[in-house]
């Protein structure tokens, strides 16, 4: 039987432009319609906890977003404004340079330095690999290096390249993660189809900025159901 996609969703918003109105009406979606959490840049993060306050949804926010390539002294310094600021949750983009170039140490290095001050505040880790962009063995080797560590989540996308989640990427990094890693797919997630299918190939977490188009078209297969 299909379990309900909602307690699935990071319900996200991290456009540029976005204002203080847009972020009170994203937390009071994931309010209503019981999301795991919502996603917001660092910017509007103290907003995003005071406005969900008192409930069960999680505040998730980004590092080094959209393009990873920031020093990790950057990330450092991100990551303790956001754990002050309140949040439960932190998504990391790697150094997508540093990974095509083959510095595989110094990915290992970044991520070391970011897990200590994360876990110390009982917080969530997140490594975002951006799938997408990277060739089969490139995705096989973050599984090899970032699986080793004490991540608590492999993240599929950023959302902000040319491919986000796929299929075959989380069925690939199920495969290839220890079972304690999660997988949080993102990017391109805009119908209750995919969604559907992500969770089926092994996705714990969805990252959408469609959510309420896909629980309308998951209620919609419910009533055709009928």
């Amino acid at each position: 039987m299909k379990v309900p996609v909602a307690p699935y969703i990071d319900h996200t918003l991290l456009k540029a432009t976005c204002n203080a109105a847009d972020i009170d009406k994203l937390c009071l979606e994931a309010i209503e319609n019981g999301f795991a959490a919502v996603c917001v840049p660092p910017f509007v993060l103290k907003q995003a906890v005071q406005t969900l306050a008192g409930s069960q949804i999680k505040t998730v926010t980004v590092i080094g977003f959209p393009m990873g390539y920031s020093s990790a002294g950057s990330k450092i310094m991100e990551t303790k404004e956001a754990i002050a600021a309140g949040a439960e949750e932190l998504d990391v983009v790697i150094n997508l340079i540093a990974l095509k170039n083959g510095d595989w140490p110094y990915l290992e290095k970044e991520i070391r330095q970011l897990i200590p001050l994360i876990h110390e505040k009982n917080k969530i880790v997140k490594v975002i690999v951006e799938s997408g962009v990277l060739t089969r063995e490139e995705l096989i080797r973050c599984c090899e290096l970032y699986g080793k560590l004490e991540i608590d989540f492999m993240k599929t996308s950023t959302g902000y390249a040319e491919k986000g989640a796929s299929i075959s990427d989380v069925q690939l990094m199920r495969a290839r993660l220890p079972r304690k890693v999660k997988i949080k797919a993102s990017g391109g997630i805009r119908h209750y189809d995919f969604a559907e299918e992500l969770l089926a190939a092994g996705a714990d977490r969805l990252g959408c900025s469609a959510s309420l188009q896909i629980l309308a078209e998951e209620k919609l297969a419910a009533l055709k159901k009928i």
